[in-house]
């Protein structure tokens, strides 16, 4: 049986996202924050430079004149678009792999997460919500936990199968049954282990809504409502997907009501060509 030593000792091999992404979002989170701060972030990290250049001056931009620098960048695009370019290819390596023991092959956790990620963003933009930017990449890296679990997980399907289908636990509860953690939680501890923010942690800790305490965080909330209006578009169902729980209490919390997932759900399918567009590139 797999201990969580052993699944620590996985986190260690694990590459990090890059440190240039928690420090961006630092300094998006601050109010006083400028436009030079944030290219003061990013052009200090030469790889992150280069790509965000390259994706800036192609044709999917169709800028007249190409940016020269990362202040260029921010200044022809907006702190947003930059922001997003930067956390999508900080997170795509450490997501694109197979997820074999949750049944998605390679490449659809990537799509999935990113598919979140825009949902959960436009979620803060609908209702206002403070640090879109992290919510975004929340939903973007909260199924971490799921590249160490998913061997693990694989070879304690039948168990887990058991579990969820015979006993009426959800997927998550199974692999805490099993593994003494869940996906949630070991995202966490990777999640302090790359030195992300008490906020980030917080909300990849409680995306599944496990403790219904955390409803009242809005934060965490909108991510959990991303992931389940992206598995009634059948994004994302693998096998944990089919034994999620929705609580509709989340939805009261927001005060979002159907119509706004309709919407919600429309605007999706035109935000996601642009994104999937500029991951070609990215």
């Amino acid at each position: 049986m797999t201990t969580l030593q052993e699944l620590m000792k996985e986190i260690k091999n694990l590459k990090p996202i890059p440190a240039v992404a928690n420090r961006l979002l630092a300094v998006v989170d601050n109010p006083d924050s400028s436009m030079e701060d944030i290219a003061n972030v990013i052009q200090y990290d030469p790889a992150i430079t280069a790509s965000v250049l390259k994706t800036c001056n192609s044709a999917f931009f169709g800028l007249k004149n190409p940016a020269e620098s990362i202040k260029d960048a921010v200044n022809m695009l907006g702190t947003d678009q930059i922001i997003e370019l930067v956390l999508l290819k900080s997170g795509s390596k450490a997501l694109s792999g197979k997820q074999k023991g949750y049944g998605m092959e390679s490449g659809d956790m990537w799509r999935y997460s990113v598919s979140s990620a825009v949902i959960a963003k436009q979620v803060a933009v609908k209702f206002s919500l403070k640090n879109k930017n992290t919510i975004f990449t929340a939903a973007l890296v909260k199924d971490i936990g799921k590249t160490i679990l998913e061997n693990h997980v694989s070879d304690a399907s039948e168990e887990i199968t058991n579990l969820v289908e015979n006993k009426g636990f959800s997927f998550g509860e199974a692999e805490k049954k099993v593994f003494g953690i869940d996906h949630a939680e070991l995202g966490a501890l990777i999640g302090k282990m790359w030195k992300f923010s008490p906020k980030m942690i917080k909300i990849i800790r409680h995306h599944h809504l496990a403790d219904e305490k955390m409803i009242k965080d809005k934060e965490v909330t909108t991510v959990y409502l991303a992931d389940c209006i992206c598995m009634m578009m059948g994004q994302g169902v693998g096998s944990d997907g089919l034994s999620y729980r929705f609580k509709a209490q989340a939805m009261k919390e927001l005060g979002l009501c159907p119509d706004d997932v309709s919407m919600i759900i429309a605007e999706f399918g035109i935000n996601i060509k642009e994104v999937e567009e500029l991951l070609h590139i990215v």
